[in-house]
Protein backbone atom coordinates (compact mmCIF):
# COMPACT_ATOMS: atom_id res chain seq x y z
CA UNK A 1 0.00 0.00 0.00
CA UNK A 2 1.07 3.60 -0.88
CA UNK A 3 -0.73 5.70 1.51
CA UNK A 4 -4.42 6.50 3.44
CA UNK A 5 -5.96 9.51 2.19
CA UNK A 6 -7.89 11.54 4.69
CA UNK A 7 -11.25 13.66 3.75
CA UNK A 8 -9.22 16.54 2.74
CA UNK A 9 -6.90 14.74 0.07
CA UNK A 10 -4.57 14.66 2.56
CA UNK A 11 -2.04 11.78 3.80
CA UNK A 12 -2.53 10.63 7.08
CA UNK A 13 -0.74 7.42 9.44
CA UNK A 14 2.43 8.49 7.00
CA UNK A 15 4.48 7.93 10.36
CA UNK A 16 2.83 4.67 11.36
CA UNK A 17 3.78 2.60 7.78
CA UNK A 18 7.01 4.19 7.94
CA UNK A 19 7.99 2.44 11.48
CA UNK A 20 6.30 -0.80 9.64
CA UNK A 21 8.39 -0.74 6.88
CA UNK A 22 11.33 -0.17 8.55
CA UNK A 23 10.70 -4.09 10.59
CA UNK A 24 8.38 -6.17 8.30
CA UNK A 25 9.05 -8.56 5.42
CA UNK A 26 6.86 -8.42 2.49
CA UNK A 27 2.98 -9.42 2.89
CA UNK A 28 0.94 -9.87 -0.20
CA UNK A 29 -2.81 -9.02 -0.11
CA UNK A 30 -3.66 -10.70 -3.15
CA UNK A 31 -1.27 -13.26 -3.36
CA UNK A 32 2.53 -13.32 -4.53
CA UNK A 33 3.53 -12.41 -8.19
CA UNK A 34 3.32 -16.00 -9.59
CA UNK A 35 -0.70 -15.54 -8.91
CA UNK A 36 -1.24 -13.27 -11.47
CA UNK A 37 2.03 -13.62 -13.57
CA UNK A 38 0.05 -15.37 -16.04
CA UNK A 39 -2.34 -12.63 -16.77
CA UNK A 40 0.55 -9.57 -16.31
CA UNK A 41 2.71 -12.15 -19.52
CA UNK A 42 -0.19 -10.98 -21.94
CA UNK A 43 -0.23 -7.67 -21.52
CA UNK A 44 3.40 -6.65 -20.24
CA UNK A 45 6.49 -7.53 -22.72
CA UNK A 46 9.74 -7.80 -21.08
CA UNK A 47 11.71 -5.14 -22.15
CA UNK A 48 8.71 -2.28 -21.27
CA UNK A 49 8.95 0.44 -19.26
CA UNK A 50 7.49 0.05 -16.72
CA UNK A 51 6.35 1.81 -13.57
CA UNK A 52 5.35 1.03 -10.25
CA UNK A 53 3.11 3.05 -8.04
CA UNK A 54 2.40 2.74 -4.60
CA UNK A 55 5.42 0.08 -4.33
CA UNK A 56 5.14 -0.23 0.07
CA UNK A 57 7.13 -3.44 0.95
CA UNK A 58 5.82 -5.99 -1.69
CA UNK A 59 8.28 -8.24 -3.21
CA UNK A 60 6.22 -7.95 -6.79
CA UNK A 61 8.88 -5.62 -8.32
CA UNK A 62 11.74 -7.84 -7.20
CA UNK A 63 9.76 -10.97 -8.83
CA UNK A 64 9.49 -9.38 -11.77
CA UNK A 65 12.94 -8.46 -11.96
CA UNK A 66 13.90 -12.15 -11.77
CA UNK A 67 11.05 -12.94 -14.37
CA UNK A 68 12.95 -10.82 -17.38
CA UNK A 69 11.54 -7.46 -16.44
CA UNK A 70 14.26 -5.30 -16.27
CA UNK A 71 12.89 -1.80 -17.22
CA UNK A 72 11.34 -1.04 -13.39
CA UNK A 73 10.98 2.20 -11.52
CA UNK A 74 9.28 2.09 -8.17
CA UNK A 75 7.43 4.81 -6.15
CA UNK A 76 5.85 5.43 -3.14
CA UNK A 77 4.63 8.36 -0.81
CA UNK A 78 6.96 6.89 1.88
CA UNK A 79 10.38 8.09 1.94
CA UNK A 80 11.33 5.35 4.91
CA UNK A 81 9.72 2.85 2.62
CA UNK A 82 11.77 3.80 -0.50
CA UNK A 83 15.24 3.73 1.70
CA UNK A 84 14.54 0.84 2.62
CA UNK A 85 12.98 -1.22 -0.43
CA UNK A 86 16.16 0.36 -2.29
CA UNK A 87 18.49 -0.80 0.24
CA UNK A 88 17.47 -4.18 0.46
CA UNK A 89 17.00 -5.05 -3.49
CA UNK A 90 20.17 -2.57 -4.80
CA UNK A 91 22.44 -5.30 -5.44
CA UNK A 92 19.87 -8.10 -6.36
CA UNK A 93 18.02 -5.61 -8.82
CA UNK A 94 21.05 -3.40 -10.65
CA UNK A 95 19.27 -1.06 -12.67
CA UNK A 96 15.82 -0.79 -10.97
CA UNK A 97 14.94 2.45 -9.37
CA UNK A 98 13.15 3.70 -6.30
CA UNK A 99 11.69 7.22 -5.69
CA UNK A 100 9.71 9.23 -3.27
CA UNK A 101 6.96 10.60 -5.00
CA UNK A 102 3.22 11.56 -4.47
CA UNK A 103 1.15 9.82 -7.03
CA UNK A 104 -1.28 13.23 -7.65
CA UNK A 105 1.93 14.98 -8.98
CA UNK A 106 4.28 12.45 -10.67
CA UNK A 107 7.83 13.92 -11.85
CA UNK A 108 8.11 11.76 -14.96
CA UNK A 109 7.77 14.04 -18.81
CA UNK A 110 4.53 13.01 -20.85
CA UNK A 111 4.36 9.58 -22.38
CA UNK A 112 7.44 8.08 -20.51
CA UNK A 113 6.02 4.46 -19.58
CA UNK A 114 4.66 1.84 -21.08
CA UNK A 115 3.03 0.02 -18.23
CA UNK A 116 1.71 1.74 -15.00
CA UNK A 117 1.16 -0.98 -12.60
CA UNK A 118 -0.99 -0.55 -8.80
CA UNK A 119 -1.38 -3.56 -6.57
CA UNK A 120 -3.63 -2.40 -3.88
CA UNK A 121 -2.87 1.19 -4.13
CA UNK A 122 -5.95 2.48 -4.90
CA UNK A 123 -7.62 0.55 -2.36
CA UNK A 124 -5.34 2.04 0.34
CA UNK A 125 -6.91 5.48 -1.00
CA UNK A 126 -10.07 4.03 -0.86
CA UNK A 127 -9.97 2.18 2.36
CA UNK A 128 -12.03 4.76 4.44
CA UNK A 129 -15.05 5.19 2.08
CA UNK A 130 -18.28 3.72 3.61
CA UNK A 131 -20.45 3.10 0.60
CA UNK A 132 -18.23 2.11 -2.72
CA UNK A 133 -21.45 2.76 -5.07
CA UNK A 134 -20.77 6.92 -3.54
CA UNK A 135 -17.51 7.40 -3.06
CA UNK A 136 -17.24 10.73 -1.58
CA UNK A 137 -16.40 13.83 -3.63
CA UNK A 138 -12.90 14.46 -1.70
CA UNK A 139 -11.67 10.73 -2.27
CA UNK A 140 -12.92 11.16 -6.01
CA UNK A 141 -10.86 14.05 -6.33
CA UNK A 142 -7.99 12.05 -5.10
CA UNK A 143 -8.22 9.23 -7.33
CA UNK A 144 -9.01 11.69 -10.43
CA UNK A 145 -6.13 13.38 -10.04
CA UNK A 146 -3.86 9.77 -9.71
CA UNK A 147 -5.48 8.61 -13.13
CA UNK A 148 -4.85 11.94 -14.75
CA UNK A 149 -1.57 11.85 -13.50
CA UNK A 150 -1.19 7.83 -15.16
CA UNK A 151 -2.54 8.62 -18.48
CA UNK A 152 -0.39 11.68 -18.37
CA UNK A 153 3.03 9.28 -18.04
CA UNK A 154 1.79 6.48 -20.46
CA UNK A 155 3.17 6.12 -24.11
CA UNK A 156 0.18 6.13 -26.85
CA UNK A 157 -0.61 2.45 -26.36
CA UNK A 158 0.68 2.11 -23.33
CA UNK A 159 -1.33 0.26 -20.29
CA UNK A 160 -2.69 0.99 -17.61
CA UNK A 161 -2.76 -2.80 -14.85
CA UNK A 162 -4.57 -2.37 -11.46
CA UNK A 163 -4.95 -5.34 -9.23
CA UNK A 164 -7.34 -5.32 -6.96
CA UNK A 165 -10.34 -6.94 -4.83
CA UNK A 166 -12.83 -4.12 -6.29
CA UNK A 167 -15.67 -5.79 -8.44
CA UNK A 168 -16.13 -4.25 -11.94
CA UNK A 169 -19.79 -2.94 -10.92
CA UNK A 170 -17.81 -0.83 -8.12
CA UNK A 171 -13.88 -0.03 -10.04
CA UNK A 172 -15.45 0.62 -13.66
CA UNK A 173 -17.16 3.54 -12.15
CA UNK A 174 -14.18 4.99 -11.58
CA UNK A 175 -12.18 3.78 -14.56
CA UNK A 176 -14.84 4.02 -17.30
CA UNK A 177 -14.08 7.84 -18.39
CA UNK A 178 -13.78 9.49 -21.92
CA UNK A 179 -11.73 11.64 -20.07
CA UNK A 180 -9.16 9.57 -19.53
CA UNK A 181 -9.00 8.35 -23.30
CA UNK A 182 -8.46 4.89 -22.59
CA UNK A 183 -10.69 1.08 -22.64
CA UNK A 184 -11.24 -0.88 -20.01
CA UNK A 185 -10.76 -4.67 -19.73
CA UNK A 186 -11.22 -7.19 -16.84
CA UNK A 187 -9.65 -10.18 -15.66
CA UNK A 188 -10.11 -12.10 -12.51
CA UNK A 189 -8.13 -14.60 -10.46
CA UNK A 190 -7.94 -16.85 -7.73
CA UNK A 191 -9.43 -19.84 -6.32
CA UNK A 192 -12.53 -19.28 -4.18
CA UNK A 193 -11.79 -15.53 -3.52
CA UNK A 194 -11.44 -13.60 -6.83
CA UNK A 195 -9.20 -11.07 -7.30
CA UNK A 196 -9.37 -8.51 -10.08
CA UNK A 197 -6.79 -7.33 -13.32
CA UNK A 198 -8.08 -3.95 -14.97
CA UNK A 199 -6.29 -3.75 -18.33
CA UNK A 200 -6.91 0.26 -19.17
CA UNK A 201 -4.95 0.82 -22.59
CA UNK A 202 -4.55 3.96 -23.89
CA UNK A 203 -5.74 5.22 -27.11
CA UNK A 204 -8.50 2.76 -27.16
CA UNK A 205 -11.96 4.19 -26.79
CA UNK A 206 -14.35 2.69 -24.04
CA UNK A 207 -16.72 -0.14 -25.33
CA UNK A 208 -20.54 0.54 -25.45
CA UNK A 209 -21.41 -1.19 -22.14
CA UNK A 210 -18.63 1.40 -20.27
CA UNK A 211 -19.74 4.39 -22.37
CA UNK A 212 -23.22 3.81 -21.72
CA UNK A 213 -22.50 3.26 -17.83
CA UNK A 214 -20.52 7.07 -17.94
CA UNK A 215 -23.51 8.68 -19.22
CA UNK A 216 -25.70 7.15 -16.63
CA UNK A 217 -23.40 8.05 -14.13
CA UNK A 218 -23.41 11.76 -15.91
CA UNK A 219 -26.97 12.03 -15.74
CA UNK A 220 -27.26 10.82 -12.11
CA UNK A 221 -24.94 13.31 -11.05
CA UNK A 222 -26.84 15.91 -13.09
CA UNK A 223 -29.99 14.75 -11.45
CA UNK A 224 -28.68 15.14 -7.83
CA UNK A 225 -30.82 18.29 -5.47
CA UNK A 226 -28.55 21.30 -5.17
CA UNK A 227 -30.52 22.37 -2.25
CA UNK A 228 -28.33 21.62 0.78
CA UNK A 229 -29.68 22.25 4.79
CA UNK A 230 -27.39 22.91 7.48
CA UNK A 231 -27.46 20.65 10.05
CA UNK A 232 -29.13 23.81 12.36
CA UNK A 233 -32.44 24.15 10.09
CA UNK A 234 -33.12 20.28 10.29
CA UNK A 235 -32.99 20.51 13.94
CA UNK A 236 -35.23 23.86 14.17
CA UNK A 237 -37.74 22.04 11.61
CA UNK A 238 -37.80 18.82 13.86
CA UNK A 239 -38.10 21.21 17.08
CA UNK A 240 -40.99 23.07 15.29
CA UNK A 241 -42.74 19.65 14.64
CA UNK A 242 -43.05 18.70 18.53
CA UNK A 243 -46.05 19.34 19.97
CA UNK A 244 -45.59 20.62 24.12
Amino acid sequence: MEYLPDHNCRYKDVGYWDERYKTEQSFEWFGDFSKFQHLLEQHVKKEDDILILGCGNSSMSSDMYDAGYLSITNIDYSSVCIDTMSARHLAKCPGMTWHQMDARKLSFPDASYDVVLEKGTLDAMLVEEKDPWNVSQDTACLIDQVLKEICRVLKPGGRFLSVTFAQPHFRKRLYARHDYGWSVRTCSYGDGFQYFLYVLTKGEKLSPEDAALERRLLEEAQALPTEVRTQESDTEAFLDSIDL
